[in-house]
């Protein structure tokens, strides 16, 4: 472990929190980046219950993950943020793809991680998932018990955007233009040895066409950008711009959906049950339905929070939106 240098986190940093950058390896062997937060007075002598963190799907620790874990040891939790695999600091000789299963495996090497660290109480880990993370961690707790207690952050669950569309609005025959568009994609990296880029959840123009890009925003907001695509630039772009981060300045590896069309997220959350679950979104988010879908899945002990007013991306930064009371109260009860 070593200390933060050339900070580059987008958010308020509390001076009062000690924050150490880590390292730790997945099942697969991808060396995971992390930043691991120490609650207030820290005391390497007593045991603490911890909280793994990761996501939006496309973001950085530096942003709406390291806050979230920043704040939450101002309550005296051990935290770690961590970048997914082949994303931001994490390994990966092939950079920003995603995958079902290996995002799914990161959160429960996060909980390798912080169980053995001696203080950390291992019968006392939980997890939380932003955005599209949050499929993810529902999907680990299912099967990882070690997860004690388990909540979202405006969840999104990519395998169902990804395969029928934001609000079921993918065609069926779009759906066949996409696979002949990834087949395409897969001649095109074999044959180059480059990985083109693209979008993760394929857009059609005007003549059902596939989009193609080399960069998930532009520099500037096109003037007749719809309300989501402008709530996603005004976070990534301009309050939590980060390098790093595949949303504010890169796109996704254009085979991305590749896995999660063959490996669908969320299969057996039902066995989560009896630990805890806690949902959380946002009244006037766009993915709201999604997790409202997840928590009627859910068997008991589950809680959903829906925000007052918050839009989806106001829950990854808005401090007046965040129901951080809820999340500590939540894990504080059940870890």
């Amino acid at each position: 472990m070593s200390k933060l240098a050339n900070d580059t986190r987008v958010f308020k940093i509390d001076p009062e929190i000690e924050v150490q950058n880590v390292r730790f390896t997945n099942r697969y062997g991808f060396t995971l980046a992390g930043h691991l937060y120490l609650p207030l007075n820290f005391d390497d002598s007593q045991k603490y219950p911890a909280i793994v963190i990761s996501g939006p799907f496309g973001a950085v620790k530096e942003q709406s993950s390291g806050l979230y874990a920043q704040t939450l040891a101002e309550r005296g939790f051990v935290t770690v943020a961590f970048d997914q695999s082949m994303t931001g600091e994490s390994s990966g000789n092939i950079r920003n793809v995603a995958s079902s299963d290996i995002f799914v495996e990161d959160f429960s090497a996060a909980v390798d991680f912080v169980g053995v660290q001696k203080f950390v109480d291992r019968e006392r880990i939980g997890a939380i998932g932003i955005c599209g993370l949050g499929s993810h961690v529902l999907t680990a707790a299912s099967i990882d018990v070690r997860i004690k207690a388990v909540a979202t952050s405006v969840m999104y669950d990519m395998s169902d955007s990804m395969w029928k569309g934001l609000n079921n609005s993918k065609t069926a025959e779009q759906r066949k233009l996409e696979k002949q568009y990834l087949a395409d994609k897969r001649w095109h990296d074999a044959e180059t040895g480059q990985t083109a880029k693209g979008f993760h959840e394929l857009p059609f123009d005007e003549n059902n066409k596939p989009v193609e890009t080399d960069k998930l925003f532009d520099d500037e907001l096109p003037t007749d950008a719809d309300p989501v695509t402008t709530e996603f630039y005004n976070y990534y772009k301009v309050r939590a711009f980060h390098p790093r981060s595949i949303n504010s300045n890169s796109a996704w590896s254009a085979t991305t959906p590749w896995g999660y069309y063959n490996f669908p997220l969320q299969a057996h959350i039902e066995e989560i049950s009896p630990r805890p679950v806690l949902i959380v979104t946002g009244e006037k988010a766009h993915s709201r339905y999604m997790a409202e879908e997840s928590y009627n899945r859910l068997r008991d002990h589950k809680e959903l929070v829906i925000v007052p007013g918050a839009t989806h991306t106001d829950l990854y930064d808005k401090m007046d939106l965040i129901p951080f009371d809820k999340f500590e109260s939540f894990f504080k009860e059940n870890l």
